[in-house]
């Protein structure tokens, strides 16, 4: 079926959009309005909340908002809220959570918060022309922007630098503005953006007076004005290690062979690209989960965090493990921009409840929170990895969403949760099981 172009559906209700979409898309029409009305909120100021988040609204989407409890880091004890969809993510985080708590807890260390900005430019003439303009009109560029920094200097933030960085070995008459910002307990992309076209519009306006261009070199043209997500100087570290003896909660390997076989495993995504991607991916399960959850920008984050695995020109692992001295060491250092403050952080109700749950960090504090939900994660699956394998503990998580597709019972579900108690959990193994007992009832 061709869908004819709409015109003007952004200035169309909500309603209006739901009944186009139904009378173009959906098979049963009346079945799919009642589905998206469902998932309204029944407070109609807290749903037109929902509603001007985003544009063409039509409904609610939900993902689950759980939390992940005995997260001792630094010594204080966290409750850590974490929004994700998938299976045994939460359950995985809570048990290395409590099994760190009995080993000295996670250390944790922001390494530095510096973000980043470019104004991306291209310019034709001389070099050094373009070096001495730069170096002449440097403080006006601070002192154009006072407006914008003004309130965020009185706490402590601000611009922190400027360059000029000669780019056209890459690409003919490219050259950068590179920023450097700190912007406090906000994320700062709008703080960032604002100063970088304040840069732009003084840089831009400068060089039609500058004397010491001809008339060509005085045409600069700036193409765009954006803060990067790559934050390499924003960066925090999180830490477990205890006595290889002390890793003894497994019954299928030696603390010895387990703390070696762990390294191995870590080593391995180290190495080899396929395994660090995968490996990763799990990492960013427990990170991603707390970002969401506390309304801050998750593709950003994922942005930032995959560039740093390859920042030496090679995918890599984000975590290493060793053994010193008959110690077992497990440790993070990841780019993490967040904020408490600014953007969702004080719109949206559950992300409200959620810094209230972590005790309202301030944007270091939740730097580290998120790193730590990144190590537990990495460890839960490496654990599982190389002892029982992935599978069992995870499809086990999965058997209800599975039985949730099979529209079982209670009484079917409370079977199938007994009868795979002690077995690992297949798609297959549970369509079978179901339909021999469904086969069974009177």
């Amino acid at each position: 079926m061709t869908v004819p172009p709409v015109k003007g559906f952004s200035k169309l209700s909500k309603e209006d959009k739901i009944d186009w979409l139904a009378s173009h898309y959906f098979s049963n029409p009346d079945e799919g309005i009642s589905l998206l009305k469902k998932y309204w909120n029944h407070d109609a100021k807290l749903q037109q909340l929902h509603d001007e988040f985003i544009e063409n609204t039509i409904t609610n989407f939900y993902v689950p908002l759980g939390v992940a409890p005995n997260f001792l880091i630094n010594g204080q004890n966290y409750t850590i809220p974490m929004a994700i969809e998938e299976s045994s993510v939460v359950a995985a985080a809570s048990k290395a959570a409590k099994f760190w708590m009995e080993r000295g807890g996670f250390k944790t260390e922001v390494l530095g918060t510096e973000k980043i900005g470019q104004v991306h430019f291209i310019y034709q003439g001389h070099k050094k022309r373009l070096q001495k303009f730069f170096t002449a009109i440097k403080p006006k560029l601070f002192s154009a922007a006072s407006h914008i920094t003004k309130n965020m200097e009185k706490r402590g933030g601000g611009i922190t630098g400027i360059e000029l960085i000669d780019k056209t070995g890459e690409l003919p008459g490219y050259f950068q503005l590179h920023s450097t910002f700190e912007t406090l307990d906000a994320m700062g992309a709008n703080f960032i953006n604002s100063c970088l076209e304040q840069f732009a519009a003084t840089f831009k306006e400068e060089a039609v007076g500058w004397d010491g261009f001809d008339d060509a070199e005085k045409d600069i043209e700036i193409v765009m004005s954006i803060l990067s997500n790559y934050v390499p100087n924003c960066v925090v570290r999180a830490s477990v290690s205890c006595p290889v003896k002390d890793l003894d909660e497994d019954r299928e390997l030696t603390p010895g062979s387990f703390a070696e076989k762990f390294v191995r495993a870590v080593d391995i995504a180290r190495v080899e690209p396929h395994r660090a991607v995968t490996h990763n991916k799990g990492i960013m399960n427990g990170i991603d989960a707390v970002v969401l959850a506390t309304g801050n920008d998750f593709r950003a984050v994922e942005a930032g965090i995959h560039a740093y695995a390859s920042k030496n020109g090679k995918y890599t692992s984000l975590t290493k493990a060793w053994i010193e001295e008959d110690t077992f060491h497990f440790s993070i250092e990841i780019p993490l921009a967040l904020g408490t403050v600014g953007g969702l952080t004080s719109l949206h109700p559950l992300v409200r409840l959620s810094l209230e749950i972590l005790d309202n960090p301030s944007a270091k504090d939740l730097m580290q929170i998120a790193a730590v939900a990144g190590l537990a994660q990495n460890f839960a699956a490496i654990r599982s990895l190389i002892t029982t394998g992935i599978q069992k503990g995870h499809m086990k998580m999965h058997l209800m969403n599975i039985l949730n597709q099979l529209e079982a019972t209670e009484e079917e579900k409370n079977y199938m949760a007994s009868y795979f108690k002690n077995k690992t959990v297949t798609h297959s193994d549970v369509i079978k099981v179901y339909e021999a007992h469904k086969r069974k009832q009177p």
